[in-house]
């Protein structure tokens, strides 16, 4: 998940430890359950993006850095409420956890709504994608993985316009926050199970994106000030909060009941096509034919990677 991806949930193509508790095992479920399951995991994929595309349209009205704080704010009081996490009764090392996962949180935010303010969303969810990707090659440790990611780098070369020999369409400076979102995607896969086997059910993220939304904030009223506190634009960024964390944790937390990981892992790598759809109704941002090949690459290596990596694991 992008933090467009988002994101509250871990995504599997990391690492199988990256697996929130209670994901499906091997075996899924009965065909009709797994359907539901798959519904309520491409709606989560969609929500977030759509999300991601009323987040950027907002940045004009509140900037970059207000439109992440409100959104962790607001995402912060809907699960600290819905949650109601226990303060007491925690370690040190569990504190350490949640506050490091709650300042990964707000860097992989501010990273990436960074990178879609200066390049098109579905160019930024593709370069986000690459964090997972790395974390899952490395993971497993198999030949056949570097032809995913000399795959993936296909891709983003195609996609950055250095392949028609310029100095690239795409704004460098938008290219490296999506690489650093990408960095920050894949050190919250890390601390996300890290927080799920130490907190129980969703209280470790609960408290995290309260120390994300804490953490967020002194830069999001610097950034803003009083424009961040406009009815409508508050409004509308409780919008974003739903759609991009609330709904996607929702409908993750109950697919990964029913659904085996690596399925949910590979629909989770379609996600750059959709922030590309997602882009473009809502943005009028154009996808060429050379973005969608691209796209497309990032997409095949992300889901022959995870597919390698459960290979690995079920041998």
């Amino acid at each position: 998940m992008s933090s467009g991806s988002s994101s509250a949930t871990p995504v599997a193509a990391g690492a199988a430890a990256a697996v929130p508790q209670g994901a499906g095992g091997p075996g899924g479920g009965a065909p009709g359950r797994s359907y539901g399951a798959l519904g309520l995991v491409l709606s989560g994929c969609v929500s977030v993006q759509f999300g991601g595309a009323v987040a950027v349209s907002l940045m004009p009205r509140a900037g970059v850095l207000g439109i992440v704080a409100l959104r962790l704010v607001l995402a912060a009081a809907v699960l600290l409420v819905a949650c109601r996490p226990a303060l007491r009764g925690h370690s040190r090392a569990d504190w350490t956890t949640v506050l490091v996962f709650g300042a990964v949180l707000a860097a992989m935010n501010s990273f990436f709504y960074e990178a879609v303010h200066r390049i098109p969303l579905g160019a930024g969810v593709t370069l986000e994608v690459l964090g997972p990707l790395s974390l899952s090659v490395i993971a497993s440790r198999r030949l056949v993985n570097l032809l995913w990611a000399a795959c993936a780098l296909g891709g983003v070369f195609l996609l950055s316009g250095l392949a028609g020999g310029g100095i690239g369409r795409l704004d460098p400076v938008g290219v490296a926050f999506g690489l650093a979102a990408a960095v920050m995607w894949a050190t919250y896969i890390l601390f996300s199970a890290r927080t799920g086997r130490r907190f129980p059910q969703a209280d470790g993220l609960a408290l995290a994106m309260g120390v994300g939304a804490l953490l967020a904030l002194p830069f999001g009223i610097v950034d803003s000030g009083p424009r961040m506190l406009a009815p409508s634009t508050v409004g509308l960024a409780l919008g974003v909060a739903v759609l991009s964390s609330v709904l996607p944790y929702t409908f993750e937390l109950l697919a990964l009941r029913r659904l085996p990981a690596a399925t949910f892992a590979i629909l989770m790598s379609l996600e750059p096509a959709i922030a590309a759809t997602a882009g473009f109704l809502i943005l009028g941002q154009a996808v060429t034919a050379v973005d969608a090949v691209a796209i497309a690459l990032v997409i095949g290596a992300s889901i022959g990677a995870i597919r390698t990596q459960f290979k690995t694991l079920g041998n």
